[in-house]
């Protein structure tokens, strides 16, 4: 008899846009292909870390169709079949849809690319008590214990099993002291879960979740049915009106985590992972520093210079300069708008 590990398929979710991290990353190359971090690629390190938890042949990668080529290339013990691109990005709502479709059966997991944890084999401890809870009518999440209070992030409140979105500074600093966890986008359930939930409450997603697209996935197919979709995130479509459900046996389920999870969203990181001079400035490359602190400085092509500056975030790229003011790498997305 199969265990629930055996039965177990992790889908990683792997549609970046490469916004948060130019001009490093970009469209063609967007965050988890990045190997700035740890030295593997972020794609590579969220497959590595399924090690003894999942078989490679019940990995699935959902990225964007440009991309499936560079993905295919980067995750080689991956079956090919199993790595499908969407034809037009309708967020993590549509990308969990299209998981289910094509994983079947069993347990599944989901997962983003373009995280980093410190501790893989506490994650994987912490992941086995996440499938093994995902019994009955439930939907798992790993909460994460925060480590300050993230403005950043979503939580969960481990009592009452409610999500809430991304709060002020006064809240976060509430929901830690209630004991609240960070919301890390991972979410373990039986199939037949995913589907049930899906089809009450988020319905026009209900197609796509049920497809049987076979032994592989038909681009004309994939792209009418993607055409009809709302584009609205699992968490939002699905997990809070579920996490408030008073069905018995039913609901989502939460399994804390202290694995050293972080989701390395901006150039922020920088300042965690990497050393600094003794000024507090990150250089990587052909970077000149005087009478400048707090920096980060990455040298791709031409050298940078700093002289009498601090908190600048300034990048060269053989394509592309970033100069931007640190308090303001959250706004990345900002220089794409049009």
């Amino acid at each position: 008899m199969k265990t629930k590990t055996e039965e177990f398929k992790a889908i990683i979710l792997a549609g970046g846009s490469g916004e948060r991290f130019w001009p490093l990353s970009t469209a063609e190359k967007p965050k988890q292909f990045l190997r700035v971090f740890g030295g593997e690629s972020l794609l590579r390190q969220s497959v590595t870390r399924l090690n003894g938890v999942v078989r490679p042949r019940n990995v699935y990668i959902i990225t964007s169709r440009a991309l499936v080529a560079a993905t295919r290339r980067e995750l080689p013990e991956v079956p090919p079949e199993n790595i499908v691109g969407e034809p037009m990005r309708r967020d993590t709502g549509a990308a969990v849809a299209l998981g289910v479709a094509l994983a079947g059966n069993g347990v599944l997991g989901f997962f983003a690319s373009d995280q980093m944890v410190a501790d893989p084999a506490g994650f994987r401890v912490a992941l086995r008590k996440a499938i093994d809870a995902a019994a009955g009518h439930r939907i798992v999440t790993l909460g994460i214990k925060p480590t300050y209070p993230s403005t950043g992030f979503g939580y969960v409140d481990p009592a009452t099993k409610r999500f809430v979105e991304k709060p002020s500074s006064d809240k976060a600093k509430e929901y830690l002291s209630k004991g609240f966890l960070w919301n890390a986008g991972m979410f373990i359930a039986r199939a037949g879960v995913f589907r049930s939930a899906i089809v009450n409450y988020a319905p026009a997603l209900t197609e796509l979740s049920e497809a049987n697209f076979g032994e592989r996935v038909s681009p004309s197919r994939l792209d009418r049915i993607y055409e009809a979709l709302p584009k609205i995130s699992f968490d939002f479509a699905v997990m809070e009106p579920f996490s408030r459900t008073t069905v018995p046996g039913s609901g989502v389920e939460v399994v804390p985590g202290d694995f050293g999870w972080d989701d390395v969203g901006s150039f922020a990181a920088f300042d965690k992972y990497f050393p600094h001079d003794s000024r507090g400035n990150v250089r990587e490359g052909p970077c000149t520093v005087v009478e400048s602190q707090s920096n980060i400085c990455v040298a791709r092509a031409a050298r940078i210079s700093l002289l009498g500056v601090k908190n600048l975030v300034v990048i060269t790229t053989p394509d592309s300069v970033l100069v931007a003011d640190k308090s303001r790498i959250a706004d990345m997305k900002k220089l794409f708008r049009k």
